[in-house]
């Protein structure tokens, strides 16, 4: 994959706050050109709102920061084609219409359309559950969490090795292609894990995401076949981000 010719993206492979950060806008330099990207505020984490047309981060310098655990070979399929065909058919679908210029929250939110999908929907919900995913890992990852987000898994799930446990487990049976969540419930201000089929997130829901992990095929085929619960096991151990969840939760409770 071609490096973009500039970049000043931090995100959870680099240092500072990434997009998971204070509620304030940020400019990121593009391959191609440079656009004003901005947080809803209170939502803990929210997508760039990009003007139409939607542009794809130029995170591809980052293709084998993730090695050995995720290989240069999935990122450069899963980012490259999977991530990249989401964002360029949401562009071609929501051209010229109603959603042309609103956040990607918003056209989640509209197209969800009460569980009766519009067809828009798939491409947003996925172009938007990609950048997070990606914002939820770091090179050297893994470990345990700390602070005010090791405080609440200990309070709502126990103990952390049972959250684990559970994590892994909505993951590994989520059926066919999907996602798994740990969110926070704001009417409850607690965490709770979610499991969703195909595009769904927890924003339909109305929850705020803190965590995700791809359970698509294509997320993990080329490493590990159809060894799925191995690709979530070394998706907790080495690659998630705690810093990245402590920063989401600290701003969706604020």
């Amino acid at each position: 994959m071609a490096a973009a010719n500039s970049l000043s993206l931090t995100s959870a492979f680099l240092p500072r706050h990434g997009f998971h950060g204070p509620s304030h806008n940020q400019n990121i330099q593009l391959s191609t050109q440079k656009k004003q990207f901005a947080r809803k505020a209170g939502s803990g984490w929210a997508s760039p709102a990009w003007n139409f047309p939607y542009q794809m981060f130029s995170v591809s310098v980052l293709e084998d920061a993730l090695e050995p655990h995720m290989s240069s070979r999935t990122f450069e399929f899963h980012w490259g084609k999977h991530h990249r065909a989401y964002v360029d058919n949401l562009n071609k679908q929501i051209d010229g219409t109603e959603l042309d210029g609103k956040t990607l929250e918003d056209i989640i939110l509209i197209t969800y359309n009460k569980g009766s999908p519009l067809p828009a929907f798939n491409n947003a919900a996925q172009a938007w559950n990609h950048q997070f995913f990606w914002e939820s890992m770091k090179p050297n990852g893994g470990g345990e969490p700390s602070g005010e987000l090791l405080e609440l898994i200990n309070r709502d799930f126990g103990s952390y090795d049972t959250f684990v446990k559970e994590f892994k487990a909505a993951a590994a049976t989520q059926f066919g292609s999907g996602w798994a969540w740990l969110a926070y419930k704001p009417e409850d201000k607690k965490l709770t894990l979610v499991k969703t089929p195909n595009a769904e997130n927890p924003l339909v829901f109305g929850y705020t995401a803190l965590l995700t992990i791809d359970v698509w095929e294509h997320a993990y085929y080329l490493d590990f076949q159809n060894r799925r619960p191995d690709y979530i096991s070394i998706f907790m151990e080495k690659l998630v981000s705690w810093e990245a969840v402590s920063s989401r939760l600290k701003t969706a409770t604020a």
